[in-house]
């Protein structure tokens, strides 16, 4: 049977691990695909490093079009990154009848609705398992293992980056500051590490796996993120003593409380989790992912979410899954976002006033009397319980000591008049520090 045949756009970290991978494994994949798949175009703005890599393997260019254009090419897979350049290939390609795959995340979260719909109405596949958590098939398991479940919640640790920063800052007892730039220095954080730190990475692949899980258009616009910047070694020893880890998740829920408050909550933050859940324990640059369903209860993912060949290991697993089905009537291949393109919910993003969450509160207050009793009469006056309360002891001299509060759950916006309230005590000495909790159960 004739080969498939693939063109490349880009050959980066992944592109040239994509390349590698399918050589080394030609046979194999021959094997589960039921043909061969064959990188015979490469696009590539350094031409001679590109050939050096693909030998006489595949032709090499510098133009993308030139692939697109290609009628020979079956397969497009774009791994340039970014909105606008990749944007325009990738809906170029599929004009042109051509089947795409792309670990482009940000791409998707953005513009995912309006891909995907062009897709559909040109009979062609946009595969993206390599956009989310990297090695980790978490797409294929919600698309197609989960899809007798109906998803209540999902959960992941899904930037390495930050996972290694806050890895790092609870062993070394460190500042944000003093371990980002030990991560830079052993290439876990790039020179510019803005959409990891500040949680945009996250939130990228966060949407993507909502509007799988709940079947919704992705809308990236409407999800709440936080980054890491901002957290201090003394809240992660804190949350230790207290029995939690600090982990940056990305946090997606199905709310179906009867009201105003029905919909679906997106939102990336740092978050108190208790050390005994599994995902607690994910270090380092790993990626792990929860998901909570119905029927199969509570599942977790883990593994590399980033590098060459982990990635490329979701890019080719795409390819294989493109080529089973490139001749199957498009009307009987899994749905882009799991649910056909008829069925798609209009269920909204809550706003991140209308999540209920619980907390961790750490008042920097004046060592007097009445102090504390204050600050739980504006909880009350909330209706916000306190779970658990911890309150360090002054060391000689000091006229000042740390009150440390877990609330149960609330709605955010209730929290939010609390906090103003308590901040505009004068004896509230800084500001104060709020970190909201997930138990994961």
């Amino acid at each position: 049977m004739k080969p498939i045949q693939v063109g490349l756009l880009g050959l980066g970290t992944v592109g040239s691990g994509t390349f590698n991978v399918l050589q080394r494994n030609q046979e194999e994949i021959r094997r589960r695909a039921g043909r061969s798949i064959q990188i015979t175009m490469v696009a590539a703005r350094n031409v001679e490093r590109a050939k050096g890599i693909v030998g006489d393997a595949a032709r090499v260019v510098a133009d993308a079009r030139e692939v697109i254009a290609n009628p020979a090419i079956d397969i497009v897979v774009e791994l340039i990154g970014g909105y606008d350049v990749a944007k325009t290939l990738v809906m170029e390609a599929i004009a042109a009848g051509k089947h795409v795959v792309t670990a482009n995340k940000a791409l998707l979260a953005v513009h995912g609705t309006e891909i995907f719909a062009a897709a559909h109405a040109k009979g062609v596949m946009v595969a993206f398992e390599a956009a989310v958590a990297g090695g980790i098939p978490i797409i294929k398991s919600l698309r197609e293992g989960l899809s007798a479940n109906r998803i209540e919640w999902i959960a992941g640790i899904i930037n390495g980056t930050t996972n290694f920063i806050l890895s790092e800052m609870r062993a070394k007892g460190l500042d944000f500051d003093a371990v980002l730039k030990e991560a830079q220095r052993l290439g876990y954080a790039e020179a510019d590490p803005t959409f990891d730190i500040e949680g945009v990475d996250a939130a990228h692949k966060l949407t993507i796996m909502s509007a799988i899980a709940f079947g919704t258009p992705v809308q990236f616009e409407r999800a709440h993120v936080e980054g890491i910047t901002k957290l201090q070694a003394a809240d992660i020893t804190y949350a230790e003593q207290l029995g939690y880890r600090i982990k940056l998740l990305g946090i997606t829920k199905r709310r179906d409380d009867l009201g105003r408050n029905a919909g679906i909550e997106l939102r990336v933050h740092p978050t108190l989790v208790p050390t005994k859940r599994l995902i607690a324990n994910v270090e380092g640059a790993m990626n792990a992912v929860v998901v909570h369903g119905d029927a199969v209860g509570t599942t977790l993912s883990y593994g590399k979410g980033a590098g060459s060949e982990p990635t490329a290991s979701a890019v080719v697993a795409d390819l294989v899954d493109i080529t089973r089905l490139h001749t199957a009537d498009p009307d009987h291949r899994v749905p882009h976002l799991a649910f056909q393109p008829d069925q798609l919910s209009d269920t909204p993003i809550l706003d991140i006033g209308q999540v209920v969450t619980s907390f961790y509160l750490r008042l920097q207050v004046a060592d007097q009397a009445g102090v504390l009793a204050r600050i739980t009469g504006i909880l009350a006056e909330h209706a916000i319980s306190i779970d658990a309360l911890l309150q360090r002891e002054s060391a000689e001299g000091e006229a000042h000591t740390d009150v440390i509060i877990l609330t149960h759950d609330t709605v955010e916006g209730e929290m939010n008049k609390a906090l103003a309230q308590m901040q505009a005590l004068p004896t509230v000495l800084a500001p104060i520090v709020r970190i909201r909790k997930e138990e994961l159960s």
